[in-house]
């Protein structure tokens, strides 16, 4: 028997993959991370199935029904919203799932940063402004970042920078991005991505803070910066360019 992390995606029930809905579909066990996970997928469970919102248990709670059940001879879905290779706690239940000698899989989903760009109608890697993405966070009493992680350090390069987990201290994130990027630096927060109460807030680094204040805006989003977001008279890629040489293979 396996236990199987899913990605259930970004919010909305159809961005979850195609594998993640089967596996959903034939387990007789289903954990989820509470609010972050759609009702619709729960939907999906076989009848009968034993399903547990994991928002109030303890690390050692959760694990515990998971090893349980795979003693049982029973396989798990295991939700997580997003994808669970990014702040998805995966490494921990997984590395407790390793000492009891209990097997698991990883199934990718759709993270919630790909969601917010879709959203804003926007390719966040522009020939030519930016060809790299920098995923981050915030320090918080329950998670502090590794020295040179920090927001002024990672917007040196001037790459574009997705900040998760982090729109409730806005006017901190605002005042770290201003020396790496500028005042007059685009920046997008994106709430409840693809979800039906949806929030797209588009500024610059001076005025983000203002707006996602008045919006009320203080979880569930990610805040996107960079020069790629006002992108305009960039040269295509080469990727499609007549003049390059093609071949049938």
């Amino acid at each position: 028997m396996t236990v199987h992390f899913i990605g259930a995606g970004p919010g909305a029930a159809d961005l979850i993959t195609v594998r993640g809905q089967r596996i959903i579909g034939r387990s007789p066990v289903c954990l989820y991370a509470g609010s972050l996970v759609p009702a619709e997928l729960l939907a999906m469970c076989p009848e009968g199935a034993e399903i547990v919102d994991t928002a109030r248990l303890s690390l050692d709670e959760i694990t515990d029904r998971l090893i349980a059940a795979d003693r049982a001879g029973l396989d798990v879905a295991r939700l997580h919203s997003g994808d669970p290779s990014i702040y998805s706690a995966v490494a921990e239940q997984a590395r407790r799932l390793d000492a009891a000698g209990v097997g698991y899989e990883i199934v990718p989903g759709v993270p919630a940063f790909t969601a917010a760009a879709a959203a804003l109608g926007r390719e966040l890697t522009v020939p030519g402004v930016s060809q790299s993405i920098v995923l981050t966070r915030v320090s918080t009493l329950s998670t502090a970042m590794p020295p040179g992680e920090d927001l002024v350090t990672l917007g040196a390069s001037g790459a574009t920078l997705v900040i998760h987990l982090a729109a409730h201290r806005i006017d901190q994130v605002a005042e770290e991005l201003r020396a790496p990027y500028g005042g007059d630096c685009p920046v997008a927060v994106v709430a409840f991505a693809s979800r039906p109460d949806e929030i797209i807030l588009r500024g610059t680094v001076d005025s983000i803070a203002a707006q996602v204040h008045a919006a009320g805006v203080t979880k569930t989003a990610v805040i996107i910066v960079g020069r790629v977001l006002s992108a305009e008279g960039f040269p295509d890629s080469y990727l499609y360019s007549a003049s390059r040489r093609r071949t049938d293979h």
